[in-house]
């Protein structure tokens, strides 16, 4: 293990203020050898409180890091005795460079290369099997992790998973217009009524893809009264200053702007489009979660087919798969968590009311519960109604909840 302790200026900084255990690994950067970077990871619950099996946790994006935003998240799992594991995505944040200091190129950071790196790190801190906790798309990594590796992994959690390219498009699609376009749940029918009314109106594919911005991001955050209320005080010409802002949130998954040590879209253009297909072009439809994506795929590569049939993995596991899934989420939505849990042999699907896309992100306290009883060994415990009521009876906490509680207030103050 190398000392962490090798970088200086901002990088030194944020090592020092954030990163309580874990080291760094040498890592080839590419394939053939040759340069190398150091792989940060991150482990912050001390020896003598870990209890139960490793829980390595692998957020979305690609190009999300890990170490400064979910510090106060492995923090909580320390008091826990949670022994959860983090890595740095190569290509961001702190495995951003190479050992002379330069970026990595593009063509090293392929989902081949970072679910290798996963296992070196596991190498690195001895562990032989762990649970591996994966998020929106590190809940394409945890599977790749396991088709590769699967005698490393004593079980998966996938949190709002991703599945196979077109397919999950096409789920995703039929999800967002059955509920918030045609309106055939009676819970969501005027918010449906709202968004159908004023996406009539958009006359040209910039306004189309606002509103499905706008309207992803407010039902996620604040849920269907708030998208009623907000849609239609934007049709009646309101709250254009908040829309716009909205908007702009709304579609960041597709922003190529570098915020450093959060979010580092650059260095994983390839991943992103290359190799996962987010630049897939919209079908006409309303709603169309590709919409947001039309400019930024303009200057990256095309798709050219997945890496790994996760449907196939999911088919041979051997171990347990516990799926969790946000009442709200209309990024990777219930359909595709069915799915994900229903070809698994031992798959598991959890369900969380009142809640958006990746728990780790938006119910802390859930993805939690959930972690600690699968690295217990207790997994059957999340299908007793009692343990389920305990879960659903959790707060909201982090800044999402918070942003959503905001939200909710700035709508019904302004409409």
């Amino acid at each position: 293990m190398l000392s962490l302790d090798r970088r200086t200026g901002v990088e030194r900084l944020v090592r020092r203020l954030v990163v309580r255990g874990g080291g760094v690994v040498e890592r080839p950067v590419g394939a053939l050898g040759g340069a190398t970077f150091p792989l940060a990871h991150l482990r912050d619950t001390p020896p003598a409180r870990r209890r139960g099996l490793p829980v390595l946790v692998v957020p979305g994006g690609p190009g999300l890091a890990s170490a400064v935003p979910y510090r106060t998240w492995r923090r909580r799992a320390a008091a826990l005795g949670i022994d959860a594991l983090m890595v740095e995505h190569r290509g961001v944040g702190l495995s951003r460079r190479d050992a002379a200091g330069r970026d990595l190129p593009v063509s090293a950071v392929t989902v081949e290369a970072v679910v290798d790196d996963l296992a070196a790190v596991l190498d690195d801190d001895d562990v032989e099997r762990a649970v591996v906790y994966g998020a929106s798309y590190g809940t394409y990594l945890a599977q790749a992790f396991a088709v590769r590796h699967p005698r490393r992994v004593a079980a998966l959690v996938l949190d709002s998973p991703m599945l196979s390219v077109v397919d999950d498009v096409a789920a995703v699609r039929a999800h967002r217009r059955r509920l918030l376009w045609d309106g055939e749940e009676p819970a969501l029918a005027g918010a449906a009524a709202a968004v159908r009314e004023l996406g009539s109106r958009a006359r040209s594919v910039e306004l189309m893809a606002e509103l499905t911005a706008v309207v992803t991001l407010v039902h996620e955050l604040a849920g269907p009264d708030a998208v009623r209320r907000l849609v239609t005080a934007r049709g009646r010409g309101r709250v254009r200053w908040l829309w716009s802002r909205l908007a702009e949130l709304g579609a960041s998954e597709a922003s190529e702007s570098v915020q450093r040590f959060l979010v580092e879209p650059d260095l994983v253009a390839g991943i992103a489009y290359r190799q996962l297909g987010f630049g897939q072009p919209p079908d006409g439809g309303p709603l169309d979660p590709q919409l947001i994506h039309v400019e930024a795929a303009r200057n990256q590569p095309a798709f050219a087919g997945e890496p790994f049939d996760l449907v196939e993995g999911l088919r041979r596991a051997a171990f347990p798969v516990v799926v969790l899934s946000g009442e709200r989420d209309l990024t990777t939505p219930r359909p595709i968590a069915v799915r994900a849990a229903g070809l698994a042999p031992q798959g598991l699907l959890v369900e969380l009311p009142a809640t958006g896309h990746s728990a780790l992100d938006v119910h802390r306290e859930a993805s939690l519960f959930v972690a600690r009883a699968v690295a217990d060994g207790v997994t059957d415990r999340l299908r007793d109604p009692a343990e389920l009521r305990r879960l659903h009876r959790l707060p909201h906490r982090g800044l999402s909840p918070l942003a959503g509680a905001a939200l909710r207030a700035l709508v019904r103050v302004a409409t």
